[in-house]
């Protein structure tokens, strides 16, 4: 089953900055295909994530544009289709769970299964005590379970009524570290067992690239891209999807000096430096901005051999050293254009090197790690 989404709706949004809070308006323009996979929608507060679960789920009207789930038009402008949520055949969990206080476990569970006869309801709900593997809180209420007992609950409930999609609204924010990459597990565990398509909202980086199949990548309303893990991590389209999936390291002032077709490369001129990046995107002439993620960076001891023998290795001076337990986090400076990286290096390593604030060494920048991405 396959899901269509191409949609247009103006939304608001209130930017909370210290005492003030300032509204305002964007307009959300989303599109994108997926099949029976798990999509994680990734972005910051306010960029669209939660309208365009409501604008999915019928909560939201739209001004324009399409959904279709499967065989089944959700809504369609042109063709003046928009269908009630109670016909939109899709489970919506969200970050509060909504579960009923006054009812059990299994009453909350029964609540989607109005109109279903009494033994095949009976049935369901064993069937989805069991899938998320909570048969013993069957007689239990939601004040007697704890965060993660109460989300596989809000879980089966959206799973009873054999949803065409399901929808899940950052449904582990609210719970510790341990539970959310348990529940994560589980998570993708049942998107390949019930075999429909899931949409997952988060803020959390790691959790993103945990989960998803794919990930699409939402800014200011805008869907800036929609790839893997791999492509959205190692190949940003842009400045907002490079910052999102955490390159502190970007520089905004390169050009394409040439296309290497032997080496299937490309050498990117940024002041002095001439940096070779794995990739044919790009043309001579075209301006870049470039960058790589801290842990892609590797500190070498300053002698001419290294620097001869590896691509993108420039002496650096090191600025400060911050303990992080297993790694530490180093400030450089480039000799020879000032400008300043930040690179995570393994503790022991640095050790070894035996490096102090103030020591010059050499920064080597991983070839296949470095991104680079047209200028905004």
């Amino acid at each position: 089953m396959g899901v269509k989404v191409d949609l247009k709706k103006q939304y608001n949004e209130t930017d909370r900055r210290g005492k003030k809070s300032i509204k305002k308006s964007f307009t959300l323009d989303v599109s994108f295909e997926m099949e029976n996979e798990l999509v994680v929608l990734f972005g910051p507060s306010g960029s669209g994530k939660t309208t365009l679960f409501k604008c999915i789920s019928g909560i939201t009207d739209l001004d324009e544009g399409k959904i279709i789930v499967g065989n089944k038009i959700y809504f369609d402008k042109e063709k003046k289709i928009n269908l009630t949520i109670q016909k939109r055949n899709l489970g919506y969990v969200f970050q509060n769970y909504t579960l009923f206080p006054h009812m059990s476990v299994k009453k909350n569970i029964e609540c989607g299964l109005k109109g279903w006869e009494k033994e095949a309801r009976e049935e369901r709900v064993m069937e989805m005590l069991s899938l998320l593997h909570i048969e013993e809180l069957e007689t239990r209420y939601p004040s007697q379970l704890s965060g993660g007992q109460k989300q596989r609950v809000a879980l089966a409930r959206a799973l009873a009524p054999k949803p065409e999609i399901l929808l899940l609204d950052e449904p582990f924010s609210a719970l510790d570290l341990e539970i959310r990459t348990k529940l994560a597990e589980k998570i993708k565990n049942l998107q390949t067992k019930i075999g429909i398509p899931v949409l997952f909202i988060t803020h959390n980086l790691e959790e993103a690239f945990q989960l998803a199949d794919k990930i699409l990548v939402l800014y200011g309303g805008k869907a800036q891209q929609f790839g893997t893990p791999e492509e959205i991590f190692y190949y940003p389209n842009n400045l907002h999807v490079a910052e999102l999936v955490g390159i502190s390291n970007i520089f905004d002032d390169a050009y394409v000096k040439e296309c290497d077709e032997k080496s299937k490369s490309t050498v990117l001129k940024s002041e002095d430096l001439s940096i070779r990046i794995k990739t044919q995107r790009f043309k001579p002439g075209d301006k870049v901005s470039w960058g790589i993620h801290p842990e892609n960076i590797t500190l070498l001891l300053p002698d001419s051999n290294s620097k001869n023998q590896y691509e993108n290795t420039y002496s650096v001076r090191v600025n400060n050293i911050i303990n992080k337990g297993p790694k530490k986090r180093i400030t450089l400076t480039l000799v020879r254009c000032n400008k300043t990286l930040t690179a995570d290096v393994p503790a022991q390593f640095v050790d070894s090197l035996k490096l102090h604030t103030g020591d010059l060494c050499l920064a080597k920048l991983e070839m296949t790690k470095v991104v680079a991405f047209h200028k905004s």
